[in-house]
């Protein structure tokens, strides 16, 4: 599959010598988009040849990859069930934009309290869904896994080695390990972290095979999923000049870090930077919900 690389033109670029480019996983598909299709290829393919015929993953009520693994599923021929994290939509999951559309391609759900989902890992937590659902292919919580790791290799290509620098957002660490593994050895590799804490380090050291990459901890805004005013605007505007959408949990963060660092002078004159559209673009409707509520500006559709 070839996705474009397209190249962004603002003053701060030309001001401090740096080029950008950003490829544009994005427009892969609008559900199965970016690094949720990477992290299901082969995941899917080992799927059906273990016979399998139900997908059972995890996630919050936003979750991209929920609503990615719901399609994919319909398109290939799996049932689908989504272990939604939290019981307040239990009653109501019609009225969250992702679970609707989740649901209109075949997912079943299982709201489980916070504390209970955190067991979800355990072997105890597996086989009492086993119980319940019979045998079913397990996808980890946003997806990543060895096979999803194998699929974000694929991102690169043999045109994106001229680029000194490889940018990504980071929720679990498989994209940014899958870019690592592809990388060539002059590239270093960033990851901006949309959660707070290191402790995503010790995951993407279990998957990454060199060392020239760093994880960006100081634009998460709060905390997975924290937005705020600020953000916002700066998605807004990025569309306004560039014409590429941004959504504020994940890419949001990751170019208004990189721009950051940018303006800081972090990066030589003469630096090309290639960053990673991971798409996630089905979740603005529902932030959108979130953000009305809060009295917070609203995305730009």
């Amino acid at each position: 599959m070839k996705v474009s690389n397209e190249e962004i033109r603002l003053p701060l670029l030309e001001t401090k010598g740096v080029s950008l480019s950003i490829k544009r996983e994005d427009t892969i598909h609008p559900l199965i988009s970016g690094n949720k299709y990477r992290k299901l290829k082969y995941n899917l393919i080992r799927a059906r040849a273990q016979e399998q015929t139900q997908l059972l993953t995890f996630g919050g009520a936003y979750s991209n990859h929920i609503a990615a693994t719901a399609y994919a599923g319909k398109l290939h021929g799996f049932e689908t069930i989504g272990v939604i994290r939290g019981e307040e939509l239990k009653n109501k999951w019609s009225q969250n934009p992702t679970l609707r559309l989740a649901k209109e391609h075949g997912m079943r759900f299982y709201f489980v309290p916070r504390e209970v989902y955190r067991l979800r890992n355990t072997k105890e937590f597996e086989a009492g869904l086993q119980k319940q659902y019979g045998d079913f292919y397990l996808l980890p919580e946003g997806g990543t896994n060895s096979l999803a790791i194998k699929g974000c290799e694929e991102i690169l290509n043999d045109q994106d080695e001229g680029f000194d620098v490889i940018c990504c957002c980071v929720g679990t660490g498989g994209t940014l390990a899958g870019l690592v593994n592809s990388s060539s050895r002059h590239q270093h590799v960033l990851g901006f972290s949309a959660l707070k804490g290191d402790f995503l380090l010790n995951d993407i050291r279990k998957f990454a095979r060199k060392d020239n990459w760093k994880l960006i901890l100081d634009y998460h805004f709060g905390g997975y999923a924290k937005v705020n005013a600020e953000l916002v605007h700066f998605s807004n505007d990025f569309k306004e000049k560039t014409a590429i959408q941004l959504e504020p949990i994940y890419t949001g963060k990751l170019f208004y870090g990189l721009l950051d660092l940018i303006s800081k002078d972090f990066f030589d004159r003469g630096t090309s930077i290639l960053a990673i559209h991971t798409g996630g673009l089905q979740g603005i409707t529902g932030m959108n919900q979130l953000l009305k509520k809060k009295n917070l500006p609203l995305l730009n559709l």
